[in-house]
């Protein structure tokens, strides 16, 4: 039987359009294999620890990535090669001359990160590139000079005290277990919208911002989630996965955020409030407003919600990690602490009044400062994309294009650097073994044009904080609750840090 008319009409587009998209299909697993191959040939000098030839590295990445990584280094000397699924590798670093050779450079940061952090938290300091940042970086550095820094520490010990009286009202002299993140969390972001933003949000005590720090933390799981999975590098598959409508949610919650402290502060300089002042006595948001009113050609109101985004997040994220951090390793090391508490006594006596003078005076305090984020780095890794080839000191060379971590966790465990670095040893940071030791074998802020530009701010928010803190309370832990790490991109425990205070 003869096909009618109209079959004969609509089956030879209908054949071609199959035809045309089989091509298409055909022409992209071409361009896969190639690039694979071309990674393959690229990365042919380094060693691979055992991977799935479809999955990669994704069950390390995915399940045990810090205790799997330490064996990793140990095993692999200097870096290997990462694969985020078959088509796609990134090349993780962990030897301090390998660091000296990236972090010397003006390479960019990831592609990826900046492209799944940007919806989020705009283009500011921690994700631009080339002249604009470097114009950033200039604009803001002011605000973290040690004159400014300095009239900040009566504000930190404040809002430390407010946490720490919280404590003293809910528990009362016998030993009692506090999941002790989500109140420094809220400490942290106390003390940076106090010190960045000139505001009072009693957030501590009120819970006004309670959504914006768990919008953060369940935005951080979703970016280490998408930075390491391949298939969802890609824009269209992301957006039809069941994460992508939870992420515009929370993106929204840190936009709203974002408006909301810069309308405050317009709405405050609109009626006349804050008069006469001068650049000595401006916060940071005084700095990106000013910025914005004399160059706003090349300072957009764009760039001025991402900078106050950035400073948001980055001022409380890290640190609060860390002082969390600190106190687990003080009550795992209770003769640290102890020696901690001694010195601070005998500098500060009952803590009524603490100065700048006094906290340069903490030595000992510092150097368990230092060795915390040794022993557990908050941001684990740094991201860069290649944008021209780079030789290593051996040799051995990689292409432009390529993505490369820096491994700090990697690099602060490197057996090679540290001997028995899962020790936690404070005397590692004396004045002489640190003179002794390679430059770049510590980067806690990472280091050279692009090292972090709050690092004194951090550093005297956490001695501020476990100084208060240790002089009220004697911290041990809570063996019952053994710690894992959370997948995201700052160190963070999965299941909270569980300790026991004892009012002193």
């Amino acid at each position: 039987m003869e096909a009618s008319w109209l079959e004969t009409r609509w089956a030879r587009p209908l054949h071609l359009a199959f035809v045309f998209c089989l091509a298409l299909l055909l022409l992209q697993a071409i361009k896969l294999y190639v690039r694979r191959q071309r990674l393959l040939w690229d990365l042919r000098s380094f060693a691979t620890p055992p991977t799935h030839w479809f999955h990669g590295h994704q069950k390390f990445l995915q399940e045990d990535t810090m205790e799997k990584l330490e064996e990793i280094v140990e095993k692999y000397p200097c870096a290997f090669p990462c694969w985020i699924g078959p088509f796609q590798a990134f090349f993780f670093i962990y030897d301090p001359d390998y660091a000296k050779t990236l972090l010397n450079r003006t390479d960019p940061k990831s592609q990826y990160l900046h492209k799944f952090t940007a919806p989020c938290f705009g283009k500011g300091l921690l994700n631009l590139d080339g002249p604009t940042w470097f114009q950033h970086r200039h604009l803001l550095t002011p605000g973290f000079h040690c004159d400014t820094l300095k009239k900040y520490v009566d504000a930190m010990a404040h809002s430390v005290n407010t946490m720490l009286d919280k404590w003293e009202k809910i528990y009362s002299t016998h030993e009692t277990t506090v999941e002790v993140s989500e109140p420094i969390n809220l400490m942290a972001l106390d003390i940076i919208m106090k010190c960045a933003f000139s505001q009072e949000t009693n957030c501590q005590i009120n819970s006004t911002h309670d959504s914006y720090i768990k919008a953060t933390l369940e935005l951080g799981k979703i970016i280490f989630y998408r930075l390491y999975n391949f298939w969802h590098h890609y824009d269209l598959i992301f957006k039809f996965s069941p994460k992508s409508y939870h992420f515009q949610e929370l993106s929204e919650v840190l936009h709203q955020y974002t408006e909301k402290v810069i309308q405050d502060r317009t709405n405050f300089h609109r009626t006349g409030i804050k008069e006469n002042n001068t650049q000595k006595d401006q916060d940071i948001l005084d700095i990106i407003l000013s910025a914005k009113a004399e160059n706003e050609d090349s300072f957009r109101e764009a760039d001025l919600s991402s900078e106050v985004a950035t400073f948001m997040l980055a001022g409380y994220d890290a640190s609060a990690a860390s002082l969390s951090w600190l106190l687990y390793c003080l009550a795992m090391h209770p003769e640290h602490q102890e020696k901690c508490r001694e010195e601070v006594r005998s500098i500060l006596g009952d803590g009524s009044s603490i100065t700048w003078d006094q906290l340069e005076e903490l030595s000992y305090t510092t150097m368990c400062i230092k060795e915390m984020f040794r022993l557990l780095p908050p941001i684990p890794s740094i991201f860069r994309e290649l944008s021209k080839p780079l030789t290593f000191p051996d040799g051995r060379s990689l292409p432009a294009g390529m993505t490369v971590v820096l491994s700090i966790w990697g690099l602060h465990h490197n057996p090679a650097i540290w001997k028995s670095p899962k020790v936690f040893d404070p005397l590692r940071f004396t004045k002489e073994n640190s003179d002794q030791r390679h430059p770049y074998a510590f980067l806690p802020f990472s280091a050279g044009p692009r090292s972090c530009i709050g690092q004194q701010f951090a550093m005297v928010e956490l001695k501020v904080a476990i100084a208060l803190t240790l002089l009220r309370f004697k911290v041990t832990p809570n063996l019952t609750r053994p710690l894992t790490f959370a997948h995201h991109i700052v160190l963070r425990p999965k299941h909270g840090i569980h300790l026991c205070l004892k009012k002193l």
